[in-house]
Parts: C-alpha cells; sequence; structure tokens
C-alpha cells in the first residue's frame, strides 16, 4: 500500500483517486477551497465536477496542503493548466523527499508555456515527474469503464512502478520513454477537438469530423516531431487514442465548446457558464506559438485561433481551411 495525495479535487483528480484508493492505497484528495471541501466531505459528493458519483468513505479530503502531502509516497498533479504554476509553487516546499510525482493534467503551463511535466519539474525541484495520458474521461473511469493509458518518463523503474500502482482489471496501463510526444498528444489534441465541435455545431456530418480528426493527427504528429518527440507516439493512446475519445465524446468540454461557438455562441458566453475548464481554449495560441516557432504548417490550429480570437466565424474559418492550396497527401506533411 501507498499513501497517495492527489492535489486537485477536479473530476478528473477525483476520478484518479477513487482508482487509487480501489487499488489498496491511502489516498487524499487537496482542493483549494476549505468551505467546498467540507461539503464533499460531509456529503460524499462532488457535484460541481464529478455528478452522479458516491465518494467512498476511506477517501480522504483536505483544504491544508501540507497535511494532504505529509509522508506521501505519490503525488499525483491533477491541476488545471490555468492554475499548474501557481499550485506547483505552493506545493515546492511541502513537497515529501523521494516521492513519485505525476502529472495526470494535460495541456501546456499558461505562464511557463512549457509542457507540464517540464514546469513541475523545475518548479519543484525534482529530477523526473511522469506522465499520464490518454482516453480517459473521468465520467467513465470513475464507474469502472474500461479504460487504458499510457505513462511516460525516462526513469523506467519509477514509470514501472506508477504503472503498477494505477493498473487494474479496468485501468490498464502502458508505459512509454517517449515523454514529450506522450504530453504534446494529450496537449494538441484539445485545440483540435475544438475545430471537430465546430464542425458538429454548424451541422456538418462525419465526412467532415473524419477529415478533421485524421489532418488534425497530421498535425499534431508533424509539431510533435520538431519538438522531439517519437512519431510512433501519435499513433498511440496518448495521440490518435485521445484525439478520437475528445473529438466524438459527449463528456468532452473541448468539443462542447466548440460547438456551442459553431452555433453562435460567442466564446464569452459559453466561458461565463463553465464549471470547468476546456484546456484547448487556453492552449491554443501557445500550440500556433509553437508552430509559427518552427516553422510548422497547422492549418486546422490556426483556424481555431482566429475563431477564438473572433478574426472569423466557424463557418469562414472552414471556407479558408477548403479553400487552401491542393496537395499530395503525405502523413504528418
Amino acid at each position: 500500500m501507498s499513501k497517495v495525495s492527489v492535489i486537485g479535487d477536479g473530476g478528473w483528480g477525483t476520478a484518479i483517486a477513487m482508482l487509487l484508493l480501489e487499488n489498496g492505497n491511502d489516498v487524499t484528495i487537496w482542493g483549494p477551497f476549505a468551505d467546498y471541501i467540507e461539503e464533499m466531505r460531509q456529503t460524499r459528493k462532488n457535484p460541481r465536477y464529478l455528478a452522479g458519483v458516491t465518494l467512498p468513505d476511506e477517501l480522504q479530503l483536505e483544504s491544508d496542503m501540507a497535511k494532504a502531502v505529509a509522508d506521501a509516497n505519490v503525488v499525483v498533479l491533477a491541476i488545471p493548466s490555468h492554475f499548474y504554476d501557481k499550485i506547483c509553487v505552493q506545493l515546492a516546499d511541502k513537497l515529501p523527499k523521494d516521492c513519485d510525482v505525476v502529472s495526470v493534467s494535460k495541456g501546456f503551463c499558461e505562464k511557463t508555456r512549457k509542457r507540464l511535466t517540464r514546469t513541475a519539474s523545475k518548479l519543484l525541484n525534482i529530477d523526473d515527474v511522469v506522465a499520464l495520458s490518454g482516453p480517459s474521461h473521468a465520467e467513465e473511469v470513475s464507474r469502472g469503464i474500461p479504460t487504458a493509458v499510457v505513462a511516460a518518463s525516462n526513469d523506467v523503474e519509477r514509470v514501472l512502478r506508477i504503472q503498477k500502482l494505477f493498473s487494474n482489471k479496468r485501468f490498464r496501463v502502458y508505459t512509454s520513454t517517449d515523454t514529450i510526444g506522450v504530453e504534446l498528444g494529450g496537449a494538441i489534441k484539445n485545440v483540435l477537438a475544438l475545430a471537430v465541435g465546430m464542425s458538429d455545431g454548424l451541422g456538418f456530418g462525419d465526412n467532415s469530423r473524419a477529415a478533421l480528426i485524421t489532418r488534425g493527427l497530421a498535425e499534431m504528429a508533424r509539431l510533435g516531431c520538431v519538438l522531439g518527440g517519437n512519431s510512433n507516439t501519435f499513433a498511440g493512446l496518448s495521440g490518435i487514442g485521445d484525439l478520437v475519445v475528445t473529438c466524438t465524446s459527449r463528456h468532452s468540454r473541448n468539443r462542447g465548446v466548440g460547438e456551442r461557438l459553431g452555433k453562435g455562441e460567442t466564446l464569452e458566453e459559453i466561458c461565463k457558464g463553465m464549471q470547468q475548464v476546456a484546456e484547448g481554449v487556453w492552449n491554443c495560441s501557445i500550440v500556433c506559438d509553437l508552430a509559427d516557432a518552427y516553422g510548422v504548417d497547422m492549418p486546422i490550429c490556426f483556424a481555431v485561433k482566429s475563431v477564438l480570437e473572433g478574426k472569423a466565424t466557424p463557418l469562414e474559418a472552414v471556407g479558408t481551411l477548403m479553400s487552401r492550396d491542393s496537395k499530395h497527401e503525405h502523413y504528418g506533411k
């Protein structure tokens, strides 16, 4: 049995905590708001972020970060990218020595504009942070629906420990040494899901969705490989796997935001009523800035950026994509 602290009381953090508790570990969730943590403790519910799921009595809840991580063997970072650096700074002087740190968040840190494991490693002053990613909606994991993900680290012994810690008969964990590729897949797919959502909101069909997913994968692999990822990673769970589920699922916040944009709502109207963030909205500009910096062609992501910035309507963005010069198809080109 390990003592595990999950930093973040959102839907994914809660689902991960329940999974690790089921695997026989001593698990505590930390959340930033004492009144909401107390409500969760009393009701054994998390209505804001994971409605309809009952929290086991054994699952501990804590708003004092130092208490939450005291003597932890494993600390799981389940923090929205928008707040990632701030929470890591708070955690730095409280992190137990020699504990394993796992990042289950997806995206880029908004402040540092870096991959999340790089941000955590620097701010926590530790050598290695494991990235865990893949097609894994919290709503399904919390209900025991079979799921497969990938854990990535250059430290083989550490990643094998994390694989064993998280794995059970309904949650299968593969390992990888390509942390760059695994994290980039999880970040870029959110931007692409906004594009698919816009297509759905405009009333387009399966043909359009399939084209966006396929060509979106090409964009993901192009940028990912330039930044040091392995092309094979983007054909795996953290690449095409996560892309498909985020672009097609009713649970996907990014696809949902895109759909509402396609139906004519403004981004301000959509975000005002959301309890949880859609990471693609925060990360789209970072993806496009990286593409510009490295000379990578990513027309779908730039089309999404133009809509988010109010420079084009979703229908105009589609027109721009469809009127591009004709090309020969190459994977990743």
